[in-house]
């Protein structure tokens, strides 16, 4: 039984990035929680096997969409799909983002105009293409995935930081913006997660270095994600608002 503090019932989430890792996680967390699911990805074969799996044994809607957030056009296409298709969106989790490492000095301008875009803009984008349906309902959240490296950051991570301390930024001014509303918007600022980002560009001594930063001296599975996120979203943090929420096993808690 979910508490009524939890309970997503009729709610309509949609996660872009939504087909793997944290994306996943908490797309099927929501719909345990009884939200209607809406994701979104740049692979069609990675869409139809996390709906399946999204949406296994539960009673609620599972749709998705190929869009590649890079691209303005698509991302307004894909705000306008999920309203045709369910509604209404009700909660918006903005997770789609990548990273390319450079110092400040080799940055190419290709490189810093494509994380930029689809780390921080297209969040911009989607966010304020779907809150006017918000506001006319007085309830919304919005969740944007920033990371601990916005917080803090590590060497050849200039654009990729720069977005994420971006995304706090903006849901601080957003969370002005809509408060009024009954809106929320907050960050979750993950830390070392196995997810195929991180696990694609470390080595193994950068893994291992990453794991014992934490606290917990291991590295997060992708559920463990999903009770945040859940708070986030849900009458049970109704209250919270502006904020940045580290998930990070607790990494910042090392003064050195």
């Amino acid at each position: 039984m979910i508490h009524p503090l939890f309970d997503l019932t009729g709610k309509v989430a949609l996660v872009t990035g939504g087909s793997k890792g944290l994306g996943k996680a908490m797309a099927r967390g929501f719909a345990e929680a009884g939200a209607h699911v809406f994701i979104s990805s740049r692979s069609e074969a990675d869409l139809k096997a996390a709906a399946i799996e999204i949406g296994e044994g539960l009673p609620v809607r599972v749709e998705w969409m190929v869009a590649d957030m890079i691209d303005r056009a698509q991302v307004k296409n894909l705000a306008d799909e999920i309203v045709k298709r369910l509604g209404k969106v009700d909660i918006l989790i903005n997770n789609a983002g990548s990273n390319q490492p450079q110092a400040i000095d080799e940055i190419t301008d290709e490189a810093w105009d494509r994380i930029v875009e689809l780390d921080l803009t297209s969040c911009m984008a989607l966010t304020r293409y779907l809150v006017p349906g918000m506001k006319e309902r007085q309830w919304g959240r919005v969740i944007h995935i920033s990371s601990v490296l916005g917080v803090g950051s590590k060497e050849k991570r200039n654009a990729y930081s720069a977005c994420k301390a971006g995304l706090i930024g903006l849901a601080k001014a957003s969370a002005i913006d809509l408060g009024t509303f009954n809106i929320t918007v907050n960050c979750l600022c993950p830390g070392p997660f196995l997810t195929d980002l991180p696990m694609s560009l470390l080595s193994d001594p950068e893994k291992e270095a990453f794991a014992n930063r934490t606290a917990l001296r291991r590295w997060g599975l992708p559920r463990e994600l999903v009770g945040p996120a859940l708070m986030l979203a849900s009458e049970a943090g109704s209250y919270i608002t502006g904020e940045a929420l580290l998930v990070d096993g607790g990494a910042f808690a090392r003064a050195l």
